[in-house]
């Protein structure tokens, strides 16, 4: 029988070390390795992927037969947009989020809705019983006799259970929980999630049941487990949002079948998640007309136009050091942007502090909005506020001018459909599209020209 040896894994990388350390020299975290056990050799290569005899024969690009790959929709079209169009059948979807954010219940609420299709669908929860999973289910309203829910952390019985059921779709919750037998090491452990999201994507590919896992975050809002694991998979979503609020963001950060960076807006009422049809309404429906510092931009996420509002507060500081705070945007863009305005158009803001924030919420993280957040800043300052129907769209060079950005005609098209009646754009943009009626495109090439226009003296 095969000796079986002990190594350290880190537990936030998977970096492995024959001796423990006090610091991951991959991630440089400290006290993040745990001892675990190598699994012997024979089961190595039959659990790791070892080289097996295969029919399969390389074949030439040109003479394999291209078509569509047939998806399930459900009833949230918000969902199915982030997905590319629906559930591809044989697809791995990781879906991470913060605790309590409502993974569990945009889950429950899908399968829910493909049961009520006739498509059998398995529920499968590592960390609620069968009664928790059905005292939801009663406060989401869900009666469907095809829904079967399964308690169990063994993945094992849980594949036995799939090759019985035939399921047309299969949820796991979470894969943190679950474990292998053959590893030696504790459910969540680097070892644990690598093998078992490696054994799950084999189910998926094998009997082309698309599954669906659910993944921690750590405290920096990454998925927990190594990095690996979100290479494996097809796709990768985030459920993000402010506990405290009503408003979820379904944010697509990797998809194999569809574009990525889409968005999926959602609100969470007592009977469970509502898809939000126009964002753009529920951005902008608390803003203040009047108020200087305000802008607006329209900022694309994905295919989807979105109009958010840009706040910036500028006041004198009370310190050496000026602050430069930001939440919603990189905060590394304030500086910069406020470095241009000094030297290109003239304001004094070395001895300013400044507040910059998207309302709402959401994180913008395209160069189109610098030009509005140059704006707010600049009618901070001047404590003189743009017109509350103009938008703002453009990314602001070093040395002031106003460059070319990609979709500005859906842009100008979201911020006529919302009834605004002027767009600042750059003025190279303005080419090979027709303008939308009842709205006006001003082209601008600086800042300087920018702010004459849209902020008063």
């Amino acid at each position: 029988m095969a000796k079986r040896k002990t190594k350290y894994v880190c537990q936030e990388c998977g970096y492995e070390s024959a001796k423990w350390m006090g610091k991951c020299p991959g991630c440089n975290q400290w006290n993040t390795m745990a001892e675990e056990m190598e699994a012997a050799a024979a089961n190595q290569q039959r659990y790791s992927g070892g080289i097996r005899s295969t029919s399969a024969k390389p074949e030439s690009i040109t003479s394999i037969e291209s078509r569509e790959e047939p998806r399930m929709t459900t009833n949230m079209k918000e969902l199915n947009r982030v997905l590319g169009g629906g559930i591809v059948p044989g697809s791995l979807v990781l879906i991470g989020g913060d605790p309590g954010i409502g993974k569990s219940t945009l889950l429950l609420q899908i399968s829910s809705q493909l049961a009520g299709k006739g498509l059998p669908v398995l529920y499968i929860s590592g960390e609620e019983s069968t009664r928790q999973t059905k005292l939801r289910a009663d406060r989401l309203g869900v009666k469907a006799d095809l829904l079967y829910v399964l308690s169990e952390t063994n993945l094992y019985d849980i594949s036995r259970q799939i090759e019985e059921i035939k399921p047309s779709l299969v949820v796991i919750d979470s894969i943190q929980t679950i474990f292998r037998e053959e590893v030696s090491s504790a459910p969540g452990s680097v070892s644990q999630v690598r093998e078992t999201t490696s054994e799950l994507m084999k189910i998926a590919k094998t009997s082309g049941v698309p599954i669906f896992i659910v993944g921690h975050v750590t405290k920096e809002g990454a998925i927990a487990g190594p990095r690996l694991l979100e290479h494996m998979v097809d796709a990768v979503l985030y459920f993000e949002g402010e506990r405290h609020h009503t408003y979820r963001i379904l944010r697509g950060v990797k998809n194999r079948f569809g574009s990525t960076h889409e968005m999926g807006i959602f609100e969470m009422k007592e009977e469970g998640l509502r898809e939000v049809m126009n964002p753009s309404e529920i951005f902008l429906e608390e803003r203040a007309e009047g108020a200087a510092g305000s802008t607006v931009v329209a900022s694309m996420e994905g295919t989807r136009p979105v109009l958010v509002e840009i706040q910036a507060l500028i006041s004198p500081t009370s310190f050496g050091n000026p602050r430069r705070m930001a939440t919603g945007i990189d905060n590394n863009r304030v500086p910069l942007l406020m470095a241009v305005l000094e030297k290109r158009v003239g304001l004094m803001l070395q001895n300013q502090d400044a507040y910059i924030k998207v309302a709402g919420g959401v994180k913008l993280d395209e160069p189109a909005i610098d030009l509005a957040v140059a704006v707010s800043i600049a009618s901070s300052f001047r404590d003189q506020p743009t017109k509350p129907d103009d938008i703002f769209i453009g990314e602001v060079g070093l040395t002031g001018e106003i460059r070319r950005i990609s979709r500005v005609e859906q842009r100008v098209q979201e911020a006529a459909k919302l009834g605004f009646k002027r767009v600042f754009c750059p003025a190279k943009n303005l080419e090979g599209w027709n303008v939308p009626e009842g709205i006006e495109v001003v082209g601008v090439n600086t800042v300087q020209e920018a702010l004459d226009l849209g902020v008063s003296r």
